[in-house]
């Protein structure tokens, strides 16, 4: 439903994004993290169609999405920060969106804010940052979006609202088989929403999988062995840990040939921990450093 196929995109002599592709199907929930200005934000307005690519394109059900109306009503967008009319109130924009998309659903609109409970009396400018977000939210979610476009959508939240906002969220992908596109810097929530993941690092990515897949391959290994022993050359061994004759590794890659060699070390006992999509993000990114 999504495809961002090669893109890379410029500011000045400064490269934001290199080459990226992603694609999100019907249905799925596609997470995207990377530190602060690692290009995560621009994928997500080149996916929006308010960034034009240097190169590549963005394909949105089959049509190209930069300047492109038709494309663009099938995506409802949620900005980190938004800017709506300072004067309007809650009811005006309701009004202004049904101007704007066909699609708007005024009744599901109304059922979102009995769970987000904004007053429509209210104006925009009175708003806080995250009733803003809340706003932003049940009026993308009401345009029956095809795809869904998320930029750190819980940002301002407090846990309540992030509660019923990942609820929400996934009663839209599983009724209307939406395709949804989110970056957050709140890990532990896009593990519990996501299919797949993107990591991204200085406009690239490095890392894309689907999330099962990514905590399968990259493990905590807990190994008791005697002596003294070099685990860094082994290939794929992202960081290790020593305490006393314990060794704790973080591999990429683990599998049984890993296994082997680990065993032909000397290893007494080999042990595997899960690890959080967090714990995986930082020790990746350290070693890709």
């Amino acid at each position: 439903m999504l495809d961002i196929k090669n893109i890379s995109k410029s500011f000045g002599n400064f490269q934001a994004v290199r080459d990226a592709s992603i694609s999100v199907a019907e249905g799925e929930i596609h997470g995207i993290i990377g530190e602060n200005g690692a290009g995560k934000t621009t994928i997500i307005k080149c996916a929006a169609g308010i960034y034009r690519p240097d190169k590549g394109e963005v394909f949105v059900d089959g049509k190209t999405v930069f300047d492109n109306p038709e494309a663009k009503k099938l995506i409802g967008y949620v900005a980190d920060s938004n800017s709506y009319f300072g004067m309007y109130t809650i009811k005006q924009m309701v009004r202004f969106y049904k101007g704007v998309y066909k699609s708007f659903d005024e009744a599901r609109f109304n059922e979102l804010n009995d769970i987000f409970k904004l007053d429509v009396k209210k104006r925009i400018l009175q708003l806080s940052k995250g009733m803003q977000m809340r706003l932003a939210l049940m009026l993308n979610m009401s345009i029956h979006p095809k795809v869904l476009i998320l930029d750190e959508p819980t940002s301002g939240l407090d846990a309540i609202a992030k509660n019923a906002f990942n609820d929400m969220l996934i009663s839209l992908v599983d009724e209307e088989r939406t395709s949804v596109l989110i970056s957050s810097h709140h890990l532990s929530e896009l593990e519990r929403l996501c299919d797949s993941i993107s990591l991204i690092m200085n406009g690239n990515i490095y890392y894309q999988s689907n999330l099962d897949d990514i905590k399968s391959s990259v493990r905590k290994l807990q190994i008791v062995i005697r002596g003294d022993v070099d685990f860094k050359n082994l290939e794929g061994v992202l960081s290790v840990e020593r305490i006393g004759s314990i060794y704790y590794l973080i591999v990429d890659g683990y599998g049984e040939e890993l296994k082997k060699k680990i065993e032909q070390m000397g290893a007494e006992i080999i042990e595997e921990v899960g690890m959080s999509l967090e714990e995986i993000f930082i020790y990746t990114t350290k070693a890709r450093e």
